[in-house]
């Protein structure tokens, strides 16, 4: 029996950890988490189709799905990832006879603060990932899985941006936090062009995607800063990768020691042990701005170099978090107090403490 409308599934944004950058190549191990500001996704049965996107003040758009695609009546391009969320999903249910009817769906974020101020947090994905859930977790005759869920997803995010790890995905999918290595989005690209239809795809094997959750010990204290100014994460990206063709060795050198801190990371978490967690996230911290200066892209801005600096001389450490250039920094503290000590400083040096935490949850219902 399908479940009464409306329906509201809750997907948390996401917090890079550890590993940046070298997750774009195969088998690179990344640490992500998902965080406690999400995105909304309510269904609600109606006769005609809508979509309503609150973030844009877009309302009650009509849609259709004719010719094995669903298109949006608007020319506004904001709308091209849930339209491309709501292709793959709507795609997916078709190829497996799953009947459908008319909703209207509306998404609202939280990923933002009230001014619009963007923070970072993987607002895109989230969005991608609460439109799939909500669709599937609707129609689906079954309760999806967080894998479908991850996999559809991932599918209609590549297709709309053309790149990315996906690990963004993976934490609002799954919750919680997570030792990631990336499917590859050009695998992901040519297997979707090579398949027959979008379920051949998702039941195939994705050889280089892993996911497992981890933990972090309870004896660290993880802080968040926004230093005020939003990066450009294929800007940098993209100098990054230039660094790959222009000095290879130099490339490596970061990838090897990218490598290294988080395996550091990672041994610290399963130890129980604050100290290599620590240690983990400074190496993390020195192999990134490495590659910054190399690649001459500014990864660690002054304000993130001091969000960074001011952990160090709390005892603890800090790092970009995700791309850097701007947006969030993250840092790891031996105790409480320090890490209060710390929020205090950021706060007088102009780096906005941001009060959130693991969301144990991926997409969920409520």
């Amino acid at each position: 029996m399908l479940p009464e409308s409306p329906l509201t599934i809750k997907v948390p944004g996401k917090l890079m950890v550890a590993g940046e950058f070298a997750v774009l190549e195969k088998y690179q191990k990344l640490v992500v988490t998902a965080v406690d500001r999400f995105v909304y996704a309510t269904l609600k049965d109606t006769s005609e189709n809508r979509l309503t996107l609150e973030s844009f003040d877009l309302d009650a758009m009509p849609w259709v799905y004719e010719s094995g695609a669903v298109q949006v009546k608007t020319d506004d391009r904001r709308v091209r990832f849930v339209e491309e969320a709501m292709n793959i999903v709507y795609t997916y249910l078709s190829e497996n006879n799953v009947e459908l009817a008319p909703f209207h769906l509306f998404v609202r974020s939280e990923l933002d603060d009230a001014s619009g101020r963007k923070y970072g947090l993987g607002s895109s994905a989230a969005v991608v990932t609460s439109v799939v859930a909500a669709i599937l977790k609707r129609f689906w005759p079954e309760k999806p899985s967080k894998k479908l869920i991850f996999k559809l997803a991932a599918i209609s995010h590549v297709k709309t941006q053309g790149s990315g790890s996906g690990a963004d995905v993976a934490a609002s999918s799954f919750g919680g936090v997570l030792q990631y290595a990336s499917f590859q989005a050009d695998w992901l690209r040519e297997a979707y062009n090579a398949s027959s239809s979008v379920t051949e795809l998702v039941n195939k094997d994705w050889p280089y995607f892993r996911v497992n959750p981890i933990q972090l010990p309870d004896n660290i204290h993880m802080c968040i800063g926004w230093t005020g100014s939003p990066a450009s994460t294929h800007q940098l990206v993209q100098g990054i990768l230039q660094l790959k063709t222009d000095n290879r060795k130099l490339y490596e050198q970061f990838m090897a020691d990218s490598r290294t801190a988080v395996s550091t990371f990672l041994d610290g978490m399963a130890a129980n042990e604050p100290s290599a967690i620590i240690d983990g996230t400074k190496q993390n911290r020195r192999a990134l701005a490495a590659v910054g200066r190399d690649a001459n892209v500014d990864i660690e801005t002054p304000l993130l170099k001091t969000l960074c600096d001011l952990a160090e001389d709390f005892g603890g450490a800090g790092k970009p978090s995700g791309a850097g250039g701007g947006d969030c920094g993250i840092a790891f503290m031996p105790t409480r107090e320090k890490a209060e000590e710390l929020m205090s400083a950021w706060k007088a040096a102009g780096i906005k403490p941001l009060d959130i935490t693991v969301s144990t949850n991926g997409a969920v219902k409520i």
